[in-house]
């Protein structure tokens, strides 16, 4: 956990002039995906977790650092807020797609989710929101000309997408 702090810290500073550290490049999502995921293999196991995933056979033009970034920071938000069920990532609707059966965000909240600092009221009852995360996440993003919208439904679950620039294989 102090890792991912530190690395959420590092991330908002350099997105301060990310532009010099950008490096696009033709890059795997699969490889991509899976450096994420086995970087949290351990909470999925310890939270008993359901992860599905199947390799997505697409090249994205992308950072593949920064891309690395926004996607660990969407499953260690789904880790957070999912305490039981599963965590999917997938390919859907020409977009890459990570869904989780977790506590779902207020309605009322997701105007405001990618606000800096914006924690919402599942972040002020957890406490440990610090409200970076999904604002870094969007930055981002942006930065990278990718999209990222979210969709969410209370007790439901939370459907993260993120936009790519796929590149043909």
């Amino acid at each position: 956990k102090i890792e991912q702090y530190v690395e959420m810290v590092l991330g908002y500073l350099r997105t301060e002039d990310m532009s010099s550290d950008l490096k696009l490049s033709r890059c795997s999502l699969d490889r991509i995906i899976r450096d994420q995921i086995h970087k949290y293999a351990g909470i999925f196991v310890s939270k008993k977790l359901t992860l599905t995933y199947e390799s997505i056979s697409q090249d994205v033009l992308t950072d593949e650092k920064w891309l690395g970034f926004v996607i660990g920071q969407i499953l260690s938000n789904a880790l957070k807020y999912t305490p039981s069920g599963t965590v999917a990532v997938g390919w859907e609707q020409g977009q890459l797609c990570i869904r989780d059966t977790g506590i779902g965000i207020a309605p009322e909240d997701l105007p405001r989710i990618f606000e800096k600092g914006y924690t919402g009221c599942n972040g002020r009852a957890d406490k440990r929101s610090t409200g970076i995360g999904l604002y870094l996440c969007r930055q981002i993003m942006e930065k990278l000309s990718h999209t990222i919208r979210i969709e969410s439904e209370m007790g439901v679950g939370t459907k993260v997408y993120l936009g790519l620039d796929t590149v043909s294989l």
